[in-house]
């Protein structure tokens, strides 16, 4: 599995701003994104669903002015998993995964 560091190419196109962007526009969709931080030669898992233009963390505190990257440490987002709003406990409302960094920047892959 290739994993997409946070470098100048993440930096560049500002990957969870923009994917905020497209959330905000598509109401009925949440977007959980997985991966890691980088942290003293280790990895920590790290969790961010961006629903309705927000994004949250499950594992980590996260920058929630929109001025700011949300995540300031050395990450890296290894899948990118689209679920129907309203989450259930069901897999009903999985509609489709990537690991492609740049595949849900297209806002017709959110449909």
């Amino acid at each position: 599995m290739e994993e997409t560091l946070a470098s100048r190419t993440m930096a560049e196109i500002d990957l969870i701003n923009n994917l905020e962007k497209i959330s905000s526009e598509i109401h009925n969709r949440i977007l959980k994104l997985e991966g890691f931080i980088l942290k003293e030669n280790h990895k920590e898992q790290l969790e961010i669903i961006i629903f309705r233009g927000y994004s949250s963390s499950t594992t980590h505190p996260i920058e929630i002015d929109s001025e700011k990257k949300v995540i300031t440490l050395s990450y890296s987002i290894t899948n990118f998993k689209l679920y129907k709003a309203r989450l259930t406990e069901t897999e009903e409302n999985f509609i489709r995964e990537n690991q492609n960094s740049v595949f849900f920047l297209n806002q017709k892959n959110w449909i």
